[in-house]
């Protein structure tokens, strides 16, 4: 009879380990709490924020958090100014930027950037030269790099954009683009101007490739988040969160949360490597 009652025991000792260490854990920060938590900035923040922020009110309805884009520079004049708590770059802050408004800086994520071009596109790969050529206006038709006789229809961001900075200095050596070429203003009017046009060229986020754009390696390397976590693809980034000073309340606890593994759970989910932190 002892032993059934110490088996009892030993088995609600290891549920409740279990149940302490459950992907569910992290989020008991937020139960009771209340207020608002304003995100905006980098484009490719967007799913990572988005869904932590489903799980966060799904627990507690009484904390409200909305996340909004607009790209890196808005979203380091947006959390300088106080209108919102968390402000998101696709790049690492400018000195100035940190010493105008005092900004905390939290990288989480490995992020590369890929070429990108219409599926129907028959080109699958180019030389980091031939990029360079293409984005100048050097090379204006694809028949130039293997592809169809066809003008190239060149897609860029818009200045300030994070996804556009790590580019043009990783991929075009700090060159610009030409100026002939369209301006969107996030990876998804990026994907969906790449998606409809069959000549088109431009980049995203890695996170954001699907079927609806095609990647292509750049001297032999694959667009991928494997690659680019090991060296192997060059065009990379980090991603990050900027708080105006140190976080406090709940700010501090969506901060903390991205770090938890649940958290890194939704980067990997949303296509990304987990930043770990130094």
């Amino acid at each position: 009879m002892k032993r059934i009652i110490l088996a009892a025991v030993l088995l609600m000792c290891g549920l409740g380990a279990a149940f302490a260490a459950s992907p569910s854990a992290p989020l008991d920060a937020f139960r009771g709490q209340k207020g608002v938590v304003d995100i905006a900035g980098g484009t490719a923040h967007i799913p990572v924020m988005k869904e932590a922020a489903r799980q966060i009110m799904a627990v507690n309805p009484d904390v409200r958090i909305t996340v909004a884009g607009g790209g890196s520079g808005v979203g380091v004049q947006k959390v300088g100014e106080g209108i919102v708590q968390i402000g998101n770059t696709g790049r690492a802050l400018k000195p100035a930027e940190v010493e105008k408004y005092g900004l905390v800086t939290f990288p989480f994520a490995i992020d590369g950037v890929a070429v990108a071009v219409n599926p129907a596109n028959r080109v699958t790969g180019l030389t980091k030269a031939q990029i360079k050529d293409v984005f100048s206006g050097k090379i204006a038709n694809w028949k130039e790099v293997g592809g169809a006789d066809a003008p190239i229809s060149l897609y860029v961001r818009e200045d300030g954009s994070g996804t556009r900075e790590t580019f043009e200095e990783r991929a075009l050596d700090k060159g610009v683009a030409a100026s002939k070429a369209n301006v969107v203003s996030s990876n998804g009017a990026m994907k969906t101007a790449v998606s409809q046009d069959p000549n088109a060229i431009g980049y995203v986020g890695i996170g954001h490739l699907d079927n609806s754009i095609k990647g292509i390696s750049i001297d032999g390397a694959t667009p991928s988040q494997e690659n680019a976590a090991s060296g192997e693809y060059k065009v990379t980034r980090l991603l990050y969160m900027n708080t105006k000073g140190e976080p406090q309340g709940l700010t501090k606890a969506f901060v903390e949360y991205i770090f938890t593994p649940a958290g890194q759970d939704i980067v990997s989910g949303a296509g990304y490597i987990p930043y770990v932190k130094k």
